[in-house]
């Protein structure tokens, strides 16, 4: 049986892959009107938004580390030494 990383990590390979060729067509000129164009745009962020969503449930801690440094904490905890 397949194991399940390796699944993930062919459905993020297609990910990419289909949102490189969709950059590359746009590149290449092959939109021709506005509707094709917004419905690629689409297609492209539906498949960057999930291949992002996959990479954060792979790396939860990576992702929470990441987080906390953006973040000004105030409050009690901070006023204490």
């Amino acid at each position: 049986m397949i194991d399940d990383l390796v699944i993930v990590n062919k459905i993020q390979k297609y990910l990419k892959e289909e949102y490189q060729q969709i950059g590359d067509s746009m590149i290449a000129g092959t939109v021709d009107n506005m509707e094709k164009y917004k419905y690629m745009m689409g297609q492209a962020h539906a498949y960057y938004k999930t291949s992002q969503e996959i990479s954060n449930l792979l790396e939860p801690k990576e992702r929470k580390n990441e987080q906390d440094r953006n973040i000004i904490k105030f409050g009690k905890h901070d006023t204490e030494a």
